[in-house]
């Protein structure tokens, strides 16, 4: 399975990975910049903050409301924010889209 991640310069980084795994595992594992996941994935630092692509926002689950706590703390919160650790794989999101936060806090 693939995700394209799309950095701020426009430079893309197609990562690898299993269904079921997390898009933060698919970034960590293939080091993309700019997703950092400092927390490990357990959604305590939102430094995994990415942006869905607009053509891929509405076949994710909503994000819940622990997720929408953690997102308000981010710089430069838009439509399609989510934290890349609460988005798992599967076959119908193989070629996700993220697009990179210019920074992480």
């Amino acid at each position: 399975m693939r995700v394209r991640f799309v950095g701020q310069d426009g430079a893309e980084t197609i990562a690898e990975g299993l269904e079921g795994d997390t898009v933060l595992r698919f970034a960590t594992d293939n080091s993309v910049d700019g997703i950092i996941g400092e927390c490990g994935g357990s959604m305590a630092c939102a430094t995994c903050h990415g942006y869905v692509d607009d053509q891929w926002i509405d076949k994710l689950e909503a994000p819940g409301e622990a997720e929408l706590a953690m997102l308000s703390g981010c710089i430069d919160v838009r439509e399609g924010s989510r934290l890349t650790c609460q988005i798992v794989m599967t076959r119908e999101l193989d070629g996700l889209t993220i697009h990179v936060p210019e920074c992480q806090a």
